[in-house]
């Protein structure tokens, strides 16, 4: 099988977001993948520029070497949204943590009974370090300045059609952290409601479905597990 690149038109001249700068300053948003050679078992032969607004939709096709040694073509729709970052907040001292509630349409439009979700603080990198996008997002949403962060683990959330890769933290607080009312920006359309919850409701909140996003449930089961609220063992007897 030729493993070469097919060749692909140079886009029009002047389409914002492929050789012109976009409303984000983006360019060569049709050229993401092409270069990819790390499996040499998949070819990537065309990248098409489905929609390009605030985040990227590209269907993509590409050669694939199946198991058996036989190749097939295949196509994947891809969502590019960028990574992200999310964070628990916990105080072992009062046995609680820091989530949010707000609204999400796609929940709403995909049966959740009234689309306000609970949920741990969370947002876009952006042009941000991991821990920098963390801490800003729990000043913006939740009102805390955070002091140390633990990284937790890193997971890709839908990986069979959206890219992003979210970097989990963890982070002690006490009431004297909380600097600001959180909300969210409104100029983002964010309407973010902060709630302080005892440890074992919010655990509770996962059980009976109140608490139905996969981070946030990955987070609290983490701090039940291996985490900060862990069962510590018993000292042995002399």
């Amino acid at each position: 099988m030729n493993s070469t690149h097919a060749a692909t038109p140079p886009p029009a001249s002047g389409t914002p977001g492929l050789d012109t700068p976009d409303h984000r300053g983006r360019t060569g948003l049709d050229r993401v993948g092409r270069d990819l050679d790390r499996n040499p078992d998949v070819v990537v032969r065309e990248v098409e520029l489905t929609s390009r607004g605030w985040h990227v939709l590209r269907r993509t096709t590409f050669d694939y070497r199946r198991r058996d040694g036989r190749w097939e073509t295949q196509a994947r729709e891809t969502y590019d949204r960028g990574n992200g970052a999310v964070v628990l907040p916990y105080d072992t001292a009062r046995g609680c943590v820091l989530l949010t509630r707000q609204f999400r349409y796609p929940a709403y439009v995909n049966d959740h009974p009234d689309g306000m979700l609970v949920e741990a603080a969370a947002g876009l990198l952006d042009a941000d370090d991991p821990l920098t996008a963390v801490r800003r997002e729990s000043a913006e949403e939740l009102g805390v300045e955070l002091g140390p962060l633990t990284p937790v683990f890193e997971a890709y959330m839908s990986p069979g059609s959206v890219t992003e890769r979210l970097h989990f933290f963890a982070a002690p607080y006490t009431p004297a952290d909380r600097t600001g009312e959180g909300g969210g920006l409104e100029e983002d359309g964010e309407d973010i409601e902060v709630l302080e919850l005892p440890f074992t409701t919010a655990l509770a909140m996962i059980r009976d479905g109140r608490i139905a996003d996969g981070k946030t449930i990955m987070l609290l089961q983490w701090a039940a597990l291996e985490g900060p609220f862990a069962p510590r063992p018993k000292a042995l007897l002399p």
